[in-house]
């Protein structure tokens, strides 16, 4: 089964803008993907993920949002739809909603319940399968859950999904970095035409060296030129750029993250540090996610000036 798109590269998982009264800002919306899908490096826009504060937005938004981002990019870039749900018919529910909102591949979340119960493999690919079938159309990623939680994926899982002729990606954010190359490896040799893309955020480069495709992650939503930069250097093999690169990202990596993984609140703290670089012109969140407080906001200032993106 030939892939749809691209996936090597950079790919931004995308912010979702509100307007004050926490109802999805269109137009904001419209102007955040047309900027991110006009830099060259990145490849496809991904909706509702953790950045985009998913967890949020009820099942119509979310078709919402990737109609809009999807619309506005028509003929210009591929939409990517995250599907963040708990059962096989739900699921299913979310897959065709999305496909019919224009995207064209769905990045597969576990289920949450799997973080508490646990899940064994057979799940796992009855998850995949009853979203293909919903979905025929669409390319499935596979989105990997840190290897602390109970939702983790075994190298073997990992290979066993790779051989999905449907299945043409993965995002893979194991946060242990023995972990990360073992399921490389399991999925290079399963079927080495599936594209890895790292979601560390908080570590860029060091996962960018360990032979991936690319990087689908929040953080391009922020700062797609310096990501598209360092990834740049990598393929190239300039260890000095990139660790240039890198020593920018950075302060904005600690201001946003706090030295820890992707969270709500960090999220909030991206929206603020996009509001201060000009990005958007509202960093409002949804409850009950919090707003950066001030200490937190003169944080993101100073990295957002020492990286010369400062706006505001």
């Amino acid at each position: 089964m030939p892939s749809i798109a691209n996936y090597r590269g950079i790919i931004p998982a995308i912010s979702c803008p509100f307007t004050p009264d926490h109802r999805i800002d269109e137009p904001a919306l419209r102007k955040l993907a047309s900027w991110l899908a006009g830099h060259d490096g990145v490849v496809a826009i991904m909706t509702n993920g953790h950045t985009g504060e998913v967890f949020s937005l009820t099942p119509a938004e979310r078709a919402e949002v990737t109609r809009i981002v999807a619309d506005e990019l028509k003929g210009r870039c591929p939409v990517i739809s995250s599907i963040v749900c708990e059962g096989l018919k739900d699921a299913a529910d979310h897959a065709r909603a999305a496909v019919a909102a224009g995207a064209v591949a769905l990045d597969v979340m576990p289920p949450h319940h799997w973080l508490r119960f646990g899940f064994t493999s057979g799940h796992a690919l009855q998850y995949f399968e009853a979203i293909h079938e919903a979905a025929p159309d669409a390319d499935l990623v596979c989105h990997v859950y840190p290897a602390w939680t109970r939702a983790s994926y075994s190298s073997q899982l990992l290979a066993d999904l790779a051989r999905l002729p449907y299945l043409q990606a993965f995002k893979v954010g194991q946060r242990d970095m023995n972990k990360y190359a073992r399921d490389i490896q399991a999925i290079r040799e399963a079927d080495a035409s599936k594209a890895i893309l790292t979601c560390h955020d908080e570590y860029l480069l060091a996962s960018m060296v360990q032979g991936v495709d690319g990087a689908l992650v929040g953080f391009a939503t922020f700062i797609p030129q310096l990501i598209i930069d360092l990834w740049n250097a990598v393929k190239a093999g300039d260890l000095k750029k990139a660790m240039e690169v890198q020593a920018v990202i950075t302060p904005l990596k600690d201001a946003v993250y706090g030295g820890g993984e992707p969270t709500g609140e960090a999220h909030a703290r991206m929206k603020g540090g996009m509001f201060l670089a000009g990005v958007i012109d509202d960093a409002t969140v949804r409850p009950p996610t919090e707003a950066p407080n001030a200490k937190e906001m003169d944080a993101l200032r100073a990295a957002v000036k020492q990286a010369g993106l400062l706006q505001r």
